[in-house]
């Protein structure tokens, strides 16, 4: 399967954003995780269809109305693991 991980700096953290991904994953049909990292970033992993990863990606470059969103980094990688739903982790 492809996934992506994405690390997004910015005013991403006390703003709702990964409940924002949970829910944008949740709508997309993907599988993985979101987590606050120490530095004041965003980190999600997700895996599923392509197309919906674009998509995924396509929105966490937005954000949450009360988020700011300075860069966006993205890996894409083939993954053999299925996790099963999408979960906050930190």
């Amino acid at each position: 399967m492809r996934a992506v991980r994405i690390v997004v700096t910015g005013r991403v953290q006390g703003v709702g954003f990964r409940d924002f991904v949970k829910r944008r994953a949740g709508e997309l049909g993907l599988a993985g995780w979101v987590r606050n990292r120490p530095d004041g970033s965003v980190e999600a992993e997700a895996v599923g269809r392509e197309a919906a990863l674009l998509r995924f990606v396509e929105a966490l470059r937005v954000g949450p109305g009360h988020a700011r969103v300075d860069v966006a980094a993205e890996e894409w990688f083939e993954s053999t693991e299925v996790p099963g739903g999408f979960r906050v982790t930190g």
